[in-house]
């Protein structure tokens, strides 16, 4: 179930889902999804679900991370990425195809240190993890020209907004029982810009580490 086979139906699906940009299929595609998960959901690894990861917490479904990664994209080659929310780092893996460097922040250590074994088993060389509170982002590093977040915070935090490169795009969801992918564009210092894309299903964004 882990086949070239069955990576491909994956990549037929996503395309047929209205995922059109080749740059970010091909980084999916050559990203081994099953190694994310445990061994036992591997035969589920390239179905389009979410799968618990432990702890509370779950690798998002092929097509939120196509979705998600060519909002940010946006057809061109992005610098300076920052994802919130590392879980095991399937996404983390993609965003390494797709920028020049990424920046990966997760509350959980023992996601962090798991994470940080695939990326490293993958050679993703221009990622680094850190462990903290992702609702305050990395500002020591700011601004970033794109920022992902990958749980549902139940409003956009203004210390995300403040990274963001004037330009910059931030790709988030919002809401506690509804909850909305909304993109956010950084149009100058003071201007951003919102857009409300689809219905998602995501974990919540806590603060704090643990």
């Amino acid at each position: 179930m882990t086949s070239q086979r069955t990576r491909d139906r994956m990549l037929t699906r996503l395309r047929e889902q209205g995922i059109k940009d080749e740059v970010v299929l091909s980084a999916i595609a050559a990203i081994p999804r099953h190694i994310f998960v445990d061994e036992a959901l591997s035969i589920r690894a390239y179905e389009d679900v979410s799968l618990p990861i432990g702890f509370g917490q779950t690798i998002s479904q092929p097509y939120i991370v196509a979705k998600m990664s060519e909002i940010l994209r946006n057809g061109s080659t992005l610098n300076k990425v920052l994802e919130i929310g590392t879980g095991c780092g399937f996404q983390t893996a993609v965003l390494s195809k797709l920028a020049k460097e990424v920046f990966s922040v997760e509350r959980i250590r023992p996601l962090v240190m798991k994470a940080r074994g695939h990326l490293r088993e993958l050679k993703c060389v221009n990622v680094k993890l850190g462990h903290s509170d992702g609702s305050l982002g990395l500002p020591d590093l700011a601004p970033f020209d794109g920022i992902i977040v990958t749980a549902a915070a139940s409003h956009i935090p203004q210390d995300l907004l403040n990274q963001m490169a004037i330009g910059g795009r931030l790709v988030i969801p919002v809401g506690t029982d509804e909850q909305i992918l909304y993109l956010v564009e950084r149009v100058s210092q003071s201007e951003y810009r919102q857009t409300k894309l689809e219905a998602v299903k995501f974990v919540p964004l806590l603060g704090g580490t643990s």
